[in-house]
């Protein structure tokens, strides 16, 4: 299973650019801050599905995927901050990306508890 043939991978990659474009109207003490740590986490989902698809096994490759839906998990957290921060207007848009990113991640991982003979689909 290749990680960039993967839907979830894809989305995750794209999704890291707009943290990346949120997260630069942040005021400049929450360079090292807030806007730092979700920049971290964004980052880690599409790499930790990127290492676990490197992975000889599936339940390796399962517990990669988990920990990036942890790392989506704790970003949903830091954007609620910081939308209650008044860092960010509004976070229904990357909310639901986000949730979209964690759904296809989750669906994988049940397909390949399920499936693990056989060659995973393009989440």
């Amino acid at each position: 299973m290749l990680h960039k043939d993967l839907e979830c991978w894809k989305q995750s990659v794209d999704f890291v650019v707009e943290v990346y474009e949120i997260t630069k109207l942040f005021p400049k003490e929450e360079l090292f801050g807030l806007a730092q740590q979700m920049r971290r986490c964004a980052v880690s989902i599409p790499s930790n599905i990127a290492e676990g698809c490197s992975r000889k096994g599936y339940a390796e490759t399962i517990q990669f995927l988990y920990i990036a839906i942890g790392s989506a998990s704790e970003l949903e957290t830091q954007l609620i901050i910081a939308n209650k921060l008044g860092y960010i207007p509004t976070i229904d848009h990357p909310l639901e990306k986000l949730t979209a990113i964690k759904k296809m991640l989750l669906s994988l991982t049940k397909y390949l508890k399920t499936h693990k003979s056989n060659k995973p689909p393009n989440y």
